[in-house]
């Protein structure tokens, strides 16, 4: 219960007239509000609480977690809104280029180049050659307009990369 928050939907005035002159089942109503007020105004919010941009801070930490995303300490209210905010499109591109670039750009400030090895590929001719490298590789090279966690970016890497494809990170930090 919340002192002092009123019921959405008051039970007493939904009663028929008959039993709205009855003193002491509108006590008993009212404490039944009491009791229910929160709970309705928190389904009428739910929707409040999964936008990452209107959740209040403290549950960032659970849509993190719901979404796939491990939080790291140091980022701000704002910076975690957007990586929840962002994180259907890197689980939606994960696994290619594209996909790990966006994974990294959420964790550090700067630019991202991803080139593979190739993935998979095909011929328009029978027997022609196929694009790319036979071997599988990423590279993730990052240009940081600050400093970076190494760890940090290489544990996202992994966390979008095929389990299979190894994977070289160069980090450039920018000093300003």
């Amino acid at each position: 219960m919340v002192d002092g928050l009123a019921s959405p939907v008051p039970i007493g005035t939904r009663l028929p007239a008959v039993l709205q002159e009855d003193d002491f089942l509108l006590r008993f109503a009212a404490a039944i509000d009491d009791t229910f007020a929160p709970v309705y105004l928190s389904l009428d919010a739910l929707a409040c609480y999964v936008d990452p941009h209107l959740a209040p801070a403290d549950f960032l930490e659970w849509l993190c977690g719901w979404v796939g995303i491990e939080p790291d300490q140091t980022w701000t209210t704002e910076r975690r809104r957007e990586v929840v905010a962002h994180a259907s499109a890197v689980h939606r591109w994960r696994g290619t280029a594209r996909g790990v670039a966006e994974a990294v750009r959420l964790v550090v400030d700067g630019d991202v180049e991803v080139t593979d090895s190739g993935g998979a590929a095909w011929s328009a001719a029978p027997g022609g050659t196929l694009p790319g490298d036979p071997v599988p590789a990423v590279r993730v090279h990052v240009r940081a307009h600050g400093p970076v966690d190494r760890r940090r970016v290489e544990r996202v890497v992994a966390a979008v990369t095929a389990a299979h494809v190894p994977f070289t990170l160069d980090i450039e930090e920018e000093t300003p």
